[in-house]
């Protein structure tokens, strides 16, 4: 009998909800289709936890998620710091891969961008250390080590040789010149077990301006938590969306796929939020349990999904709002289920 994987879901806050129903609906699909064995546990976590348990993530929720091989979570509000900061630290999933392509029939700033952001995932500013030292004075703590600078490099450098073969480490060295040129030193250190590869390197300034001019100077960037979180947002706009930018934060044994953007609470409830990111966030999951036991017919069904986005956004007929079309969220769920 096939291997059943068990996937524990976390709908969020806001616009998590009504982006995970239509997310569902395309899964259903596809697993029903390919025959596939996936079983998906529901578990509170987020801002209506807090206000349920007094915690983001209560202990009956961090045992199932700790027993399940994946995590698909919505976008949390005011606790999403408490939330992936615990799973992506107490489950090590140490690397933070967000891709940034657009799309045929999306507006986008720059045409042709097809980039990834290798972004470390567990140490930095976002380890939380943040102290207040006297009235009117805090301090935040920020953490980088060789050993996590190696294993995110490593990653960077695995993945860009399955690319365009080029690795740009984003850095600050100049100024800090410990923590920043650690992780530039370790990266180049790794580079050199890459001969194929071509690496080369911009401070973090210079790297945003690029960005939003030329991405096309860029195949795969490798860069540390904050940095990394704030280029991959710019690098969805540049794309025509931050409602199409799906994210997986990956260990060595379990992953945990989530949308980039944030609970839009502005929206939430109208039925207008763009469920794309959401949808190959999870298209993705689907691929990465192929790889990991299930076989091919999980790689083909999160193919299948993926293709059946593109198909809807190249014929622009049917876009949310955030796109410039009026299609609401479960109509374009519904195309893409239709599609597959």
């Amino acid at each position: 009998m096939d291997k059943m994987f068990k996937v524990a879901v976390i709908e969020g806050d806001g616009i998590g909800p009504e982006i995970l129903a239509a997310t569902m609906l395309v899964l259903e699909k596809a697993i029903n289709k390919y025959s596939l064995n996936v079983e998906f546990i529901h578990v509170e976590a987020g801002d209506s936890a807090v206000k349920k348990y007094g915690e983001a993530i209560p202990e009956s929720s961090w045992s199932v998620i700790k027993s399940c091989d994946a995590i698909l979570k919505g976008p949390v509000g005011e606790s999403a710091g408490d939330v992936v900061v615990k799973i992506r630290r107490g489950l090590d999933l140490y690397a933070n891969i967000r891709p940034a392509k657009t799309f045929p029939g999306v507006k986008a700033l720059k045409p042709g961008t097809d980039l990834v952001i290798v972004r470390e995932n567990t140490e930095d500013v976002y380890i939380r250390a943040e102290h207040m030292i006297a009235d009117g004075v805090s301090i935040a703590l920020r953490l980088v080590t060789k050993k996590a600078s190696e294993r995110i490099a490593r990653k960077a450098f695995e993945l860009a040789s399955k690319r365009r073969r080029k690795v740009t480490v984003v850095h600050k060295a100049n100024v800090l010149t410990l923590t920043d040129g650690l992780f530039k030193r370790v990266a180049y250190e790794v580079g050199r077990e890459f001969p194929n590869i071509e690496i080369d390197e911009m401070y973090i300034d210079a790297a945003v301006m690029d960005l939003v001019r030329k991405p096309e100077r860029f195949d795969v960037i490798v860069t540390t938590n904050l940095y990394g979180d704030i280029l991959s947002d710019l690098a969805a706009y540049v794309t025509g969306s931050i409602g199409l930018a799906a994210s997986a934060n990956m260990g060595d044994e379990k992953a945990m796929f989530e949308p980039i953007h944030g609970a839009a609470f502005d929206i939430a409830g109208k039925g207008v939020a763009n469920p794309t990111a959401m949808m190959l966030s999870a298209a993705w999951m689907l691929k990465w349990l192929g790889e990991r036991g299930g076989g091919k017919r999980y790689i083909e069904a999160g193919e299948a999904v993926e293709k059946s986005i593109e198909s809807v956004l190249s014929e622009g007929k049917i876009l949310t709002p955030d796109l410039g079309g009026s299609a609401n969220t479960m109509s374009f769920a519904e195309a893409v289920a239709m599609r597959i």
